[in-house]
Parts: structure tokens; sequence; C-alpha cells
């Protein structure tokens, strides 16, 4: 066990390991900081970040909009098998399209951040974010938000054949 005193509080180390890991995501020792600064510093991170979410989330809105207005043409055929006339059709459900890649688009942040901290850890300490970043809330996004869809969708069909 280490401890080291400052003014507004103490840090304190405890672990057998002598190898210490240095991140970048986790800054050791900020609590020690004044309080104003540290408000106006996470006050302007917050800040730039909701910008940056803002941007990006403007792009991948523009991205799904692409992918699901795809259509196909679909040829309707007589009793002769000739082609008796053609209708467009949308090629995607919109609303499994649409929660699916958004379940998608929120859980690549983490994923991306879990592979990135991989790689750049290999042969070293460890992580922060680690594989739990995967397990816990990316795949949480992914199959419960598509399997929510998936069963939405079969409900509402069984509904509507129901009425016919």
């Amino acid at each position: 066990m280490e401890v080291h005193e400052y003014d507004r509080g103490r840090i304190v180390y405890f672990g057998k390991n002598k190898n210490l890991c240095n991140s970048w995501v986790i800054v050791p020792g900020t609590a020690i900081l004044p309080t104003g600064l540290l408000a106006v510093a996470y006050g302007l991170t917050l800040a730039w970040l909701f910008m940056g979410i803002a941007i990006v989330s403007d792009i991948f809105m523009a991205a799904i909009e692409k992918i699901t207005s795809k259509t196909q043409i679909v040829k309707i055929m007589d009793e002769n098998g000739q082609v008796a006339s053609q209708k467009k059709v949308s090629f995607w459900n919109p609303t499994v399209a649409n929660l699916t890649l958004m379940a998608l688009g929120s859980s690549a942040p983490e994923i991306l951040l879990s592979v990135i901290e991989t790689i750049g850890g290999l042969g070293g300490c460890p992580g922060e974010l680690g594989p739990s970043t995967i397990v816990g809330s990316a795949a949480f996004n992914l199959l419960v938000i598509s399997g929510v869809s998936v069963y939405s969708v079969s409900e509402a069909n069984d509904i509507n054949e129901d009425r016919d």
C-alpha cells in the first residue's frame, strides 16, 4: 500500500503489481485539482462531445435513410406467364431496418473503442474498457433491440391477419 497526501485529499494505491499501466482514458489524481478548474474543463469537454455527437448523428441518420430507401422492381405475371406489370417495392422493412441500424450505430462507438484498446494494448497490461463493454451494453443494445423489433413485427402481422 502506498499513500500520497495532498491538501484536498489523498491517493491510496493498493496492489502487489509494481508495473503501472498508463492510460490516456483515466487520469489519476484529478481529484486533487481545484474544483473550479475541473468544472470548466468538464464543461468544455462535455460541450465539445455534444457537438461531435450531433454531427455524427446527422451523418448516421442520413446513411440510415439512404439504406432504408432502397427499392426493387417486382414483376407481376399474368396467368400466361407474361409480365403484366411492374411494381416498385421497398427492399427493407422500415421499422426493423431502422431499429437494427440504430442499435448497431449506438453500439458502434463502444465496440470500436474496445477494439482500438485491445489492439493498442497487445502484449501489455489489459485496458480499463475490456471485453465487458461488448458483453455488456453493446450486445444488449444490438440483441435486445433487434429481438424486440422482430417480436413486435410478428405481433403486428398476427393482429393484421386476425383482422382479415
